[in-house]
């Protein structure tokens, strides 16, 4: 292991992929179940995430997810990957993070995003439209605010208000301005565009503010990571969220993981096809040797302090085998 990697914290994002055939019911339990594998293997968070309104993830209401992680973990820090901000009110959201924090101190943290859903039936159904990404900066501060009992309201965020849950910006387009402006860690991917991301850090760190809750730059890179036994084997744990991704790409709406098997097997559109294979390339994906050169690569080019580790498979067994893997790239 390279002194890079050994100075560099690893976690993971699990986002409650549903699997063809099953209930959307076992995937939250396999959520917990997961971070309960991973707790003593070294990594330094588990995140969960939301998304409403899709077929292919359980996933919708991250703060309640989180308090069962934390529930069923004793050590591991656990978050949201994120809480979409414009999806909510900015008070009940430091309610929400005040009660975690309240019940499992010094675990929670608050992955933040802009993202105002998935399509523009669930939009509707929020009440939201596109443009209330645009707002994003200012209830991200009102957020923090209440945290800091500076509301002009004149009401107190309880049990929220005098408490620090560590937030941090999930970087999409405008997100690594807002993150360096608001003096806040960034989260960023991801892996498969090396230079986007790359223009992202420079620019989040050339423009960084301190502030009450980060005094440097923290860069998180996340993005899929898949470790097995041969590249052949690695290759197959990318395969089901692949054709998941062509399938949204060509059909409006994101579907359940089916086996790699399944998925191999299946005749494919052009169209599917060539946004299939897109899927497979690009991301860190090999033997524990090969995975450990990448790693190096990549955390030497973006200067990162951390690693969140998004990988989602159909076949649980051999994504928790590739977890183990990497964790032994990290902590040997």
């Amino acid at each position: 292991m390279s002194s890079v990697t050994a100075s560099t914290r690893f976690s993971v994002l699990d986002r409650s992929r549903t699997r063809a055939g099953r209930p959307p019911g076992e995937a939250l339990r396999d959520t917990v179940r997961l971070a309960q594998e991973l707790e003593p293997l070294g990594y330094h968070r588990f995140w969960v995430s939301e998304h409403h309104g899709v077929p292919g993830v359980a996933g919708s209401a991250p703060t309640v997810l989180a308090a069962a992680v934390a529930a069923a973990t004793r050590t591991i820090r656990v978050g949201t990957g994120g809480v979409m901000l414009p999806n909510h009110r900015p008070l009940v959201v430091a309610e929400q993070f005040g009660v975690l924090e309240s019940l499992f101190p010094g675990r929670i943290d608050m992955g933040l995003g802009r993202s105002v859903g998935f399509t523009d039936g669930v939009r509707r159904a929020l009440g939201r439209d596109k443009g209330d990404a645009e707002d994003f900066a200012e209830q991200l501060r009102e957020l923090l605010g209440w945290f800091r009992g500076t509301s002009p309201t004149g009401v107190h965020a309880r049990p929220a208000e005098g408490l620090t849950v560590p937030p941090f910006v999930l970087a999409m387009g405008e997100g690594a301005d807002i993150a360096a402006r608001a003096g806040l860690p960034m989260v960023i991917g991801d892996l498969r565009n090396r230079e986007r991301m790359q223009r992202g850090i420079d620019h989040y760190r050339a423009r960084f503010r301190p502030s009450p809750w980060a005094s440097e730059p923290y860069v998180v890179i996340s993005g899929t990571v898949a470790v097995a036994a041969t590249p052949q084997e690695a290759r197959r744990l990318l395969v089901p969220e692949a054709w998941s991704m062509a399938y949204s790409r060509t059909h409006g709406t994101f579907p359940p993981l089916e086996p790699a098997e399944r998925v191999e097997a299946r005749p494919m559109t052009q169209k599917e096809r060539g946004l299939y294979e897109a899927g497979l390339t690009g991301h860190v994906a090999g033997t524990e040797e090969q995975v450990a050169h990448e790693l190096e690569t990549v955390l030497k080019e973006t200067g990162a302090q951390e690693v969140l580790v998004t990988t989602s498979t159909y076949d649980r067994d051999a994504l928790l085998d590739s977890y183990r893997r990497l964790a032994r790239i990290f902590t040997s």
